[in-house]
């Protein structure tokens, strides 16, 4: 069902998920008050690091920010328009910094050791009904679907290309919609197939 979890095995894989997570969210804390080009072009490259740390198969992840670029270049666009070109730099280097890193941490945490490590945090979801299982489950399939659906559109822009010589822009939008459905609708076929989302503790 996700197909990019690194199955050959690093030193990052050894480390408990949620000391990945929360190694995630302090550092995206500890960075948002900061503009600093000088301190994000670290931190990128502290994360590039790590990736080279994790081998080839990881390094050839950094590839899905692709999709991501045009975007990337219309909000450097703004910045430099309303006269923050420093600013917007320093935005733009934190944006591919935080997304990596995020996509290191799904890309070497299993679903089940993802939703252990967020249940705990969502139990009081419990007094109103809810199953903290079952949102934790949520949860960890939103952070792993993200880096899939930037490889699904880098995909589809890589067949438009091959058939046309043009770059698919919003042409991708409607397969791209339709690819998505599918996805969910598979996902959803394997979570009946395997009894539908959890509802309580796992045994």
């Amino acid at each position: 069902m996700i197909s990019l979890y690194l199955a050959e095995r690093t030193w990052a894989h050894g480390v408990p998920a949620g000391w990945k997570l929360l190694a995630l969210a302090l550092i995206s804390l500890a960075i948002t008050p900061f503009d600093s080009v000088a301190l994000m072009g670290g931190l990128l490259a502290a994360v590039l690091v790590l990736y080279v740390s994790l081998g080839r198969a990881a390094l050839r992840q950094v590839a899905l920010l692709r999709p991501l670029l045009p975007l990337l270049v219309i909000l450097l666009g703004l910045h430099w328009w309303t006269g923050s070109l420093t600013a917007g730099i320093a935005m733009v280097l934190r944006l591919l910094a935080m997304i990596l890193l995020a996509n290191a941490v799904t890309m070497t945490t299993r679903m089940d050791d993802m939703m252990d490590a967020v249940e705990p945090i969502l139990r009081p979801l419990a007094l109103f009904g809810l199953s903290p299982r079952a949102v934790a489950l949520m949860v960890a399939m939103m952070l792993r679907f993200v880096p899939l659906l930037f490889a699904l559109w880098e995909a589809l822009g890589e067949s438009y290309r091959a058939r046309t010589g043009k770059r698919g822009g919003w042409r991708l939008l409607a397969p791209f919609c339709i690819q998505t459905l599918r996805l969910s609708h598979h996902t959803a076929e394997a979570l009946t197939a395997r009894g539908g989302a959890p509802r309580g503790k796992r045994r």
